[in-house]
C-alpha cells in the first residue's frame, strides 16, 4: 500500500496518462487501418468486378476482353497484382501471367458478394485477396461447314458458376500500419517521459503548503500555545484543515489553562485547610497545655480533615468520570422515595436555618438508572440548595415525564447569581464569592461532579435563574436512544 501522498498522486497521474494514451492510440491506429485496409480493398474490388464484367466464356474455355499484356501489375512474377479463375467443377481455367503455374488460396463466399482475406502471395509476401463467385451466361454455338468456310451458328445460352480470386502485394500497406505502431510507441513514451517530469513539478509545488503547514505546526508548543497558523496563504483546499487546526489549537489552549488552573486551585483549596491545622498545631504545642485544650485541638484538626478528605474523594471521582472508568448498573428506581432519602442528610441543617423543603415528585414516578450515581447528583445538588438557600427560604423538587424523556428539577430562593455567573456553575473550583472567604468548605466541585454523573447516565444538565432569586437545575434524561435535549 502507498502511503506517500507524493506517490500516490505521481502513480494516479502517470496511470492515469498510460490509460488515455493507450485508449487514444489504440483508436488513431485501428481508425488509420481501417481507413488505409478499406482503401485497399476498395482497388481489389475494383479489379475483381472489371475482370468479371469482362470474361467470356464458351463450352470449353474463358477468355477475357482485357489485353493483359498492356497491365504491367499482371504481366510477370515481380507484378503485384494476381488473379485467378475456376470453372464451376473447382478447375483453374485461367491465371494472371504474374502467377505462373502457381495457384492463388481458394477460398469462397456467397455467390454475388465479394469476401476479403489476408494470405500469402507465391514469394512469401503478405498480401490480401478478394474472391468473388458468380454466375456467367454460357453461350453455346453450332458449326457448319460452306465450301471452304465454317459458319458458326448461336444455338442455345446457360449460366455457368465462375470463381475469382483476385490477390495484391500488400507489403507497402503493413509497412505503413507497422511504422504507424511504431510511431505510436515511440510518442506515447517520449509523452509519458515529459509527463512524469512536469507531474513531479507539478505535485512538488502543489505539496508545498502542505510542507509549510508542517512547518508551522511543528513550531508550536506547549508554551506557545496562543499562535494560530494564518490562512491567507493557504490553497482553497487546505483552508478547511488549517481551520480545523486552528479550532483544535484553541481546545488544548483551554484544555491546558483549565488544567493550569485546576492545578492551582487544587493548591488554593488545600493549602488553606493545611495552613489552619498547622497554625492549631503549633499553637496547641507552643507551651503544656490540659487534656481538655489537647482535645480541641485535635477535634478542629479532625474537623479540617473531614473536610479535605472530602474534596479529595470528590477529585478522586470526578477524575474517574472523565477517564470513564466509572461503572452504573441501572435497576428501576422510585424518585420520590430517593429523594426523601437523600434530604434526611440536611433536614436538621435545613431546620436551623429555617428552610422549608418539598419534594413535589409524583410517588408512582419510576425510572431506569443507576441508584448510587443518582443518589450523588441528588446529595450534591440538595447540599448545594441547602447552603446557599437564605434564611426562612424554600426548597423544591419536581418530576415529570413525557413519552420520551424524563425532567427532575431542583430549585431553591435567594439566588444572588446573575445568568452570565449560572453558565459558570458547573466549572470547576468556580464560586460567586471571588474572594474565597469559605475555602476549604466549599471546594466547588459538588456541581461540576453533578453534571459530568447526569452526562454518563445518559442525560444533561440545564441551570436557570429566575426572577425573584429563584435558581433552578433540571436534569433531562432520555427514555430511549431517540431523545433529543433541548
Amino acid at each position: 500500500m502507498i502511503r506517500s501522498l507524493r506517490s500516490r498522486l505521481l502513480v494516479g497521474i502517470i496511470g492515469g496518462m498510460i490509460l488515455l494514451l493507450m485508449v487514444f492510440s489504440i483508436i488513431i491506429y485501428t481508425t488509420f487501418r481501417r481507413s488505409l485496409v478499406n482503401q485497399f480493398d476498395t482497388s481489389l474490388a475494383s479489379t475483381a468486378r472489371m475482370l468479371s464484367a469482362a470474361v467470356e466464356q464458351d463450352a470449353n474455355t474463358i477468355d477475357i476482353e482485357l489485353d493483359i499484356q498492356k497491365m504491367p501489375e499482371f504481366r510477370s512474377a515481380e507484378g503485384q497484382t494476381y488473379f485467378q479463375f475456376w470453372a464451376g467443377d473447382g478447375d483453374a481455367t485461367v491465371r494472371s501471367p504474374s502467377l505462373g503455374t502457381d495457384d492463388l488460396p481458394l477460398f469462397e463466399g456467397p455467390v454475388g458478394e465479394l469476401v476479403f482475406q489476408a494470405v500469402t502471395t507465391i514469394n512469401g509476401r503478405p498480401a490480401r485477396a478478394v474472391s468473388f463467385k458468380f454466375k456467367k451466361r454460357l453461350e453455346m454455338y453450332e458449326h457448319h461447314e460452306k465450301g471452304d468456310e465454317i459458319e458458326k451458328n448461336k444455338q442455345q445460352a446457360e449460366e455457368r458458376l465462375l470463381m475469382l480470386i483476385v490477390a495484391r502485394d500488400a507489403s507497402d500497406l503493413y509497412y505503413q500500419l507497422h511504422f504507424l505502431r511504431w510511431l505510436l510507441m515511440v510518442v506515447s513514451g517520449g509523452t509519458l517521459t515529459l509527463s512524469l517530469l512536469v507531474a513531479i513539478f507539478v505535485v512538488r509545488q502543489g505539496l508545498r503548503p502542505l510542507n509549510s503547514l508542517a512547518e508551522d505546526i511543528a513550531a508550536i508548543s506547549e508554551d506557545n500555545l496562543e499562535v494560530r497558523i494564518p490562512i491567507e496563504s493557504m490553497p482553497k483546499e487546505i483552508t478547511p484543515i488549517v481551520n480545523r487546526l486552528n479550532d483544535l489549537l484553541s481546545r488544548l489552549e483551554n484544555s491546558f489553562n483549565r488544567e493550569r488552573r485546576f492545578n492551582a486551585d487544587v493548591a488554593h483549596e488545600l493549602r488553606t485547610p493545611l495552613a489552619g491545622m498547622r497554625s492549631t498545631l503549633e499553637v496547641t504545642l507552643s507551651r503544656m497545655r490540659n487534656a481538655n485544650e489537647y482535645r480541641a485541638a485535635l477535634s478542629d484538626c479532625l474537623s479540617i480533615t473531614e473536610q479535605m478528605q472530602l474534596m479529595v474523594n470528590n477529585l478522586l471521582a470526578f477524575s474517574r468520570f472523565e477517564a470513564h472508568q466509572m461503572t452504573f448498573h441501572c435497576e428501576k428506581i422510585q424518585l420520590a422515595e430517593l429523594v426523601n432519602s437523600c434530604w434526611r442528610r440536611f433536614s436538621e441543617k435545613a431546620l436551623e436555618r429555617n428552610i422549608i423543603f418539598e419534594n413535589c415528585i409524583p410517588a408512582e414516578m419510576n425510572c431506569e438508572s443507576d441508584p448510587d450515581g443518582l443518589s450523588m447528583v441528588m446529595l450534591n445538588l440538595l447540599d448545594n440548595a441547602v447552603e446557599y438557600t437564605d434564611e426562612a427560604g424554600k426548597i423544591w423538587t419536581t418530576g415529570r415525564q413525557a413519552n420520551r424523556s424524563m425532567e427532575i428539577t431542583v430549585a431553591n430562593t435567594g439566588c444572588q447569581l446573575n445568568n452570565k455567573e449560572a453558565e459558570q456553575v458547573f466549572d470547576c473550583f468556580w464560586r460567586a464569592d471571588s474572594s474565597r472567604t469559605e475555602t476549604g468548605i466549599h471546594c466547588g466541585l459538588g456541581l461540576a461532579l453533578v453534571q459530568r454523573i447526569v452526562k454518563e447516565l445518559g442525560g444533561c444538565t440545564i441551570v436557570e435563574v429566575q426572577d425573584g432569586g429563584i435558581f433552578t437545575i433540571r436534569l433531562l434524561f432520555a427514555k430511549g436512544p431517540a431523545a433529543v435535549y433541548p
